[in-house]
């Protein structure tokens, strides 16, 4: 679309401006028309900060467009044949409307607007034609747009009005795409709540090459407080030469100064490489060059520049109230605040130390963390539970089995006597968020019916009565999924899940796709016979339809995210207790090591009931166009046990290399580890069972409380951090991904920090730990950024 520039700006010379502001004149109150993105950058303006000029294109500008053009209705059509339940029909339906939006012109008096702004903007600055950023900013209500971090689209350096126009559209067709359709019409938004405003900001850093080599234009990231050590009196900043894109990306080393908040001193600068220089073309867009020898070997900010930055920190943290990370750019000696937001470190999220007047009456391992308080209820036998359990009660027993998940669902605190932290109990209460406490040897005889008591799952420890303390420490730390969405980390945040019902609760949870989906309480409660005894009736259909139907659950509550499904790893004693099950399963002294996973999968005894699991899972794909789900074979053993696997898979429609598709390997038996070359071959990613790797590494019962009780159950050994240090540098030479789906890194923060700095790719957790865990991998990954540059 080209418009007559000339012949137009005489008639906007005395026009005013309804569908445009700027960025001088708005502030939080004004979200609902120019979106949060645009809110932010104009309280920063108006609190006299330094922050690159820009107009906005309001929402109403949207609406008009919509209106104008006839394309609300016609999205409304479009969108009432789009099914939430047919994927592939969503992805088509976004694809008309985006190209709906992109090949629509905009409404003449609407443009006319923009190229006005678009002049003075341009004008400010001495030019008829300035170079601009283009961002969308959406203004969808009650929706955590962090949640969608890079959804929308931003347009860097646009130079000329066409470009300008054509990049608007690109941001509100942007609005369009497949998963922001999915979340409005799952969440029930209609279109006039959602709508999109756009930032036009003068593009900061459009000198020459030449003015980019003699050190012109420099740029990079501060912190209010040192974010490694977390020191309140020190700022630090990191600078390179260029836009910061460089130092953001983690593209160069940049320079480290680190200055003394109080007095403005410098304490310590380290000198980085500075490897290249990100910057604008004339052409448009961006380009990078290999920075001169000559600018690598000094620093880049001198001492004015060093006391303007530090002026600045102390006016932001002034401002918002807290510890802020700002990004920042010299343009030919001018300082420009391009960003800023709320530092986070770890040492902010210790507990608090809270001194407790009653000594606990029982000492557990703890299993969930958490605090419950609530009436004791004892329930030996299974029976029991039907009679005694009521809403808000704390369950205790010896041990749990899946016949009990109905009870710990509407517990409010969980205690075994017996099990482990990798126990039936721990395992449930975990993923359906309740405090739980296990290997409590006393519980089941100190306690009584009706008892007031406080469980501190956190801490393994139980007390009488109430200790409201308690749950005050558990409010402080918590993390909200509006917070956690925040935080963007290279590691992938996985989450696990086991109940497909389950899935309506934490969906909204920021998880990047589900890392471990656990089928066998699809298996024992959903069919509840065994899938050899359905054979032998001629009902294998029911076992497929049933799997089908529950992965489908999950698969189309997160689309288009990921769902890793793990095929079904009950032992035989787990096995019998199906209905027909005793007349398939053996007896085995040891079931944990013995009839299970890819073993059983290639047997003659359960090759067709595998089958069936294969069927379910093509079902899923290509029937219900649900291609977000992979597989998972779990105990492995042999790379030849794989292959036979594979070969059975490929028979059935799952072909390795299938697009879309990806096959990975539970890791947790060691032979996998030594022979992580050969299984790397085989494989599109391994995902680490640390429960099992530990157990079979250390030689540990994982299910003993006394072992736990005595220390010997610990994913942190150095044995198996070993191991899995050796899995992930074998797999990431072969181009194969690692995860890990045990609860250790949501335990352990020392755990997870090892796992992080040997890169490991992504973290599986519980659904109670998503967004503490999404957290802390960005306070790692930051301190770690951090930490290689200052050793540099």
């Amino acid at each position: 679309m080209v418009f007559n520039i000339d012949q137009m700006i005489e008639s906007v010379n005395n026009m005013d401006l309804k569908y445009i502001t700027f960025i001088k004149n708005i502030s939080r109150k004004d979200l609902h028309l120019v979106g949060g993105k645009a809110a932010n950058l104009g309280e920063m303006k108006n609190a006299g900060l330094p922050v690159p000029n820009a107009f906005i294109i309001t929402s109403n500008a949207f609406k008009k467009f919509l209106e104008d053009t006839g394309m609300y209705e016609k999205i409304l059509r479009i969108m009432e044949d789009a099914d939430l339940n047919n994927p592939t029909s969503l992805q088509e339906k976004s694809a008309v409307v985006r190209k709906l939006v992109e090949n629509s012109k905009i409404p003449e008096d609407l443009a006319v607007e923009i190229i006005e702004a678009y002049r003075y903007l341009s004008q400010e600055f001495g030019k008829d034609s300035e170079y601009v950023a283009v961002r969308s900013s959406a203004t969808v209500e009650d929706a955590p747009s962090a949640s969608f971090a890079g959804l929308y689209s931003t347009i860097l350096n646009v130079k000329d009005v066409d470009s300008l126009l054509e990049s608007v559209k690109t941001c509100w067709a942007s609005l369009f795409t497949p998963r922001a359709i999915f979340y409005r019409l799952q969440k029930g938004f209609k279109l006039e709540r959602t709508l999109m405003a756009v930032i036009v900001q003068k593009q900061v850093g459009t000198l020459t090459e030449k003015d980019y080599l003699n050190g012109k234009v420099k740029a990079g990231v501060g912190f209010t407080i040192h974010p490694a050590t977390g020191e309140k009196n020190k700022i630090l900043i990191e600078a390179s030469w260029g836009l910061g894109e460089s130092v953001v990306a983690g593209i160069v080393s940049p320079d480290t100064y680190v200055i003394d908040k109080k007095s403005g001193a410098l304490i310590e600068k380290y000198i980085g490489s500075k490897e290249k220089i990100i910057l604008t073309d004339y052409r448009g867009g961006l380009r990078e060059v290999e920075t001169p020898e000559n600018l690598r070997v000094i620093k880049c900010l001198n001492q004015d520049e060093l006391k303007t930055l530090w002026q600045l920190s102390l006016k932001l943290e002034e401002y918002y109230g807290s510890p802020q990370d700002f990004e920042w750019i010299f343009e030919d000696g001018k300082i420009y605040l391009l960003q800023s937001r709320p530092v986070t470190v770890f040492y902010e999220k210790k507990e608090e130390e809270i001194r407790i007047k009653k000594t606990p009456i029982i000492k557990g391992l703890p299993a969930s963390p958490g605090v419950a308080i609530g009436k004791v209820r004892i329930v030996e036998v299974l029976e029991e539970a039907h009679k005694k359990m009521r809403e808000g009660d704390i369950l205790v027993t010896k041990m749990t089995s899946p016949d009990f998940v109905p009870f710990m669902k509407i517990a409010s605190g969980i205690i075994t006597s017996e099990g482990g932290v990798t126990s039936h109990a721990a395992i449930v209460s975990r993923e359906l968020g309740i405090p739980c406490i296990v290997g409590a040897k006393n519980a089941l005889t100190l306690l009584r019916d009706d008892q007031l008591v406080t469980v501190d799952a956190r801490r393994g420890l139980v007390y009488d009565g109430e200790v409201r303390e308690l749950l005050a420490r558990e409010k402080a730390l918590e993390v909200t999924p509006e917070e956690a969405a925040k935080f963007e980390t290279k590691t992938k945040v996985l989450m696990n899940l086991g109940m497909p019902t389950e899935i309506e609760k934490y969906r909204h949870l920021p998880f990047d796709g589900i890392g471990l989906m656990r089928i066998e309480f699809i298996i024992a409660e959903w069919i509840r016979e065994h899938p050899n005894y359905l054979i032998e009736k001629g009902e294998e259909q029911k076992y497929i339809d049933r799997l089908a139907e529950g992965i489908a659950v999950v698969a189309r509550a997160i689309y288009p995210r990921f769902v890793v499904v793990r095929f079904s790893d009950f032992k035989t004693n787990e096995y019998r207790q199906l209905i027909g099950g005793e007349r398939y399963e053996p007896e085995e002294a040891n079931p944990m090591l013995g009839w299970r996973g890819a073993s059983r999968y290639i047997s003659r005894e359960f090759e067709k009931a595998f089958r069936l699991e294969c069927r379910a899972i093509r079902k899923v794909r290509e029937e219900m166009g649900l291609n977000n789900v992979w597989v998972m074979i779990p105990f492995v053993r042999r790379a030849w046990e794989v292959e036979e696997c594979l070969k059975i898979m490929e028979e059935e429609g799952l072909k390795k290399g299938l697009e879309d598709f990806k096959i990975w390997l539970m890791a947790e038996v060691p032979s996998v580890i030594f022979l992580a070359d050969q299984f790397s071959k085989i494989c599109d990613g391994f995902s680490i069972g640390s429960n099992d790797l530990t157990q079979l590494i250390l030689g540990i019962d994982r299910d003993s409380a006394i072992l736990a009780n005595m220390g010997y159950f610990d994913e942190r050994d150095e044995a198996v951090k070993r191991a899995i240090k050796h899995l992930i540098e074998n797999a990431h030479k072969h181009g194969v991904t690692v995860s890990i789906c045990g609860q250790a890194p949501s335990v352990y923060e020392d755990f997870l920090e090892f796992l992080i700095g040997i890169g490991i790719d992504s973290v599986s957790v519980n659904p109670d730990a998503v967004c503490k865990t999404r957290k802390y991998i960005y306070e790692i990954e930051r301190r770690k950024q951090t930490m290689i540059r200052i050793l540099r």
